[in-house]
């Protein structure tokens, strides 16, 4: 029993085509195998993706309404049959599992081949790969022929089954060997393996079934997502010659650098600078995470390499079981450039703390200019 596609996407018949774009993109969100660890769900997101798919396309949602199916091949020819030795050798070959899930007498035909995949990249901004975010990509790819709906053939004009396979689309060579008969099994070289003719092909597509097309998806990027990754959205790539399935897309995701912060798994890093008397008398600061501003205490006493750690700032978990954290390095620069009276102050705390110091202006420098004169 087929799939509605309807029901499968929870809209009705009538729906018009954002609401089915939202149905789409919230189940998307929920069983996005990056997202949803449940065995069963990516085989449900993909049959919402191929029904998101069909009735996305205007021709292909006509024809499904009209026939139940948008396979272009619906009501033609099936396999042919001939008799004689290769059904009998067919027999032969069942009976030791050799044609399995073949058809009677391993006679099923090939059908058209798959389309092939197709390639894009997304860029993302560090925060939009942090929480997710949804994306529109335009590819350029071969869609089904509007014309002829995809057979090949013109208008009036039918798809013939091969008399060379029988619309089988294989041709099978029995030879005899010390073994006894010997059948071999190769793609028919007439009709390409797809078991069909075309006597009088389609001027728009050259009987290829399909044309040139810019066409549109939606990207849901789930939160968590890092450089490298690559989403698969089955069924999207091109379609195949005279109603062959599409193959699959392949969003590459590439993240921009963030201006303070560095990405380790789920957890973010940053080095954050203190002066002298912030690391020694401690400091309340306001600091800028990715969910907005957070209250941190600087305890008296820090020194260099003390961590702070925020729990649940970092990056969400693609499989969607929490966050990671936020931890903040901290390092105490030295003053530079002092003048004369925070030189004084800091040579008045040397003196209180019994740290020996270098004299004023008699460092290495100092002397080794006193010694030129």
């Amino acid at each position: 029993m087929s799939t509605n596609y309807y029901e499968l996407l929870g809209v009705d018949r009538s729906a018009s085509p954002e609401q089915i774009k939202r149905a789409y993109r919230r189940l998307a969100k929920e069983l996005h195998p990056d997202v949803n660890p449940d065995p069963g769900a990516e085989a449900r997101f993909k049959e919402v993706s191929k029904a998101y798919e069909t009735l996305s396309d205007p021709d292909r949602r006509a024809r499904y309404d009209q026939f139940g199916t948008d396979d272009p091949s619906a009501g033609g020819f099936g396999p042919g049959f001939g008799g004689g030795l290769d059904d009998l050798l067919g027999m032969f070959m069942d009976g030791f599992g050799f044609n399995q899930g073949r058809g009677p007498g391993g006679r099923g035909r090939t059908g058209p081949p798959r389309g092939p995949d197709l390639e894009t990249r997304v860029d993302l901004a560090f925060e939009e790969a942090v929480f997710g975010v949804e994306r529109d990509v335009t590819v350029r790819t071969l869609v089904t022929c509007g014309d002829c709906s995809g057979s090949g053939a013109a208008e009036g004009s039918t798809v013939t089954a091969c008399h060379d396979c029988g619309g089988s689309g294989q041709v099978r060579r029995a030879r005899p060997s010390i073994l006894g008969q010997m059948v071999s099994v190769t793609p028919c070289t007439r009709c390409g393996g797809s078991g069909e003719l075309i006597p009088s092909p389609c001027t728009g597509c050259r009987g290829e079934g399909r044309v040139q097309a810019d066409r549109t998806f939606t990207v849901v990027v789930p939160a968590g997502v890092d450089a490298g990754t690559t989403l698969r959205l089955g069924g999207r790539g091109a379609v195949g010659q005279r109603g062959g399935a599409a193959g699959d897309l392949y969003v590459h995701i590439a993240v921009a650098p963030h201006e303070y912060l560095r990405r380790d798994g789920s957890n973010l890093y940053h080095r954050l600078p203190l002066t002298f008397a912030q690391a020694a008398l401690g400091v309340s600061l306001t600091y800028p995470t990715l969910d907005g501003d957070e209250e941190i205490e600087v305890p008296r006493g820090t020194q260099t390499g003390a961590v702070l750690r925020l729990r649940g700032k970092g990056v969400p978990s693609v499989q969607g079981r929490g966050r990671g954290d936020l931890l903040i390095e901290l390092t105490v620069e030295t003053p530079e450039d002092l003048d004369d009276e925070q030189e004084q102050l800091l040579r008045r705390l040397a003196e209180l703390r019994g740290e020996p110091v270098a004299d004023a202006g008699r460092g290495f420098f100092a002397r080794l200019r006193s010694a030129i004169r």
